[in-house]
């Protein structure tokens, strides 16, 4: 079976008219699929809860995974019985963390070998790779750490934050960082069994781009064509 991951540069969080959300779940052929939303990254905010609820409830048979306020939930069972896990945005490496003390770092990897259909944004986009760009301590900078189902590294938000690209850029220019992805806000990729497979666009102009450093030790960013959705 297939292992599939979304990075998700919009989506209920962002877009109102989740486009890129409907790309995500069309993926499953499910008519109504089963969404679990896993908001660790923002401390489980009830807000961001109750946003994924108002959005998503009359698509999807969703459901939550909260990690901050447990209940008897098994974390295995739960994200096991899904179409698609949504993994939401916030401080990545405290998510990290926290998934590792619960044992959910581990439940992820299987759900994802189990063919259980992977996304996300902004942490949620970061955590399935090696390391990534991040602003969890503040100021951007490079997160040695993920879960590592794509090689590589990643950085979100690329046309909407403007310290992002030139930092990422200078970092894999430096080899801190390893060539990797960036993902506009407003553009979605997919990737299976850790390659790329298609890059989509809610908004015309926005793209992933595979950046990577050159031979004169520069960072070379190659913008992926783009499948509009809208």
């Amino acid at each position: 079976m297939a292992s599939r991951i979304v990075l998700v540069g919009g989506g209920f969080s962002m877009d109102p008219d989740s486009v890129l959300d409907d790309y995500v779940f069309g993926l499953t052929g499910q008519a109504s699929p089963r969404v679990c939303f896993v908001p660790t990254a923002s401390g489980d905010s009830e807000a961001y809860i109750e946003r994924f609820h108002t959005q998503l409830d009359a698509r999807c048979r969703t459901s939550v995974l909260r990690l901050f306020d447990r209940d008897g939930t098994d974390p295995g069972a739960t994200l096991g019985a899904q179409d698609v896990i949504y993994v939401g945005g916030g401080n990545t490496a405290n998510m990290l963390a926290v998934w590792r003390v619960h044992g959910v770092d581990k439940v992820l990897v299987e759900a994802y070998r189990a063919g259980v259909l992977l996304c996300g944004i902004s942490a949620g986009m970061i955590c399935w790779f090696e390391s990534s760009l991040t602003d969890s301590f503040g100021p951007v900078r490079r997160l040695p750490d993920g879960l590592g189902l794509i090689g590589g590294s990643g950085c979100p938000h690329y046309n909407t934050e403007p310290s992002r690209r030139p930092t990422y850029e200078r970092e894999i220019a430096a080899g801190t960082l390893p060539a990797g992805w960036a993902l506009d806000d407003g553009a979605a990729a997919l990737f299976q069994d850790g390659e790329l497979v298609e890059s989509v666009a809610r908004t015309p102009g926005t793209h992933l781009y595979a950046v990577s450093r050159g031979p004169a030790g520069n960072a070379v960013e190659t913008p992926v064509p783009a499948r509009l959705l809208v």
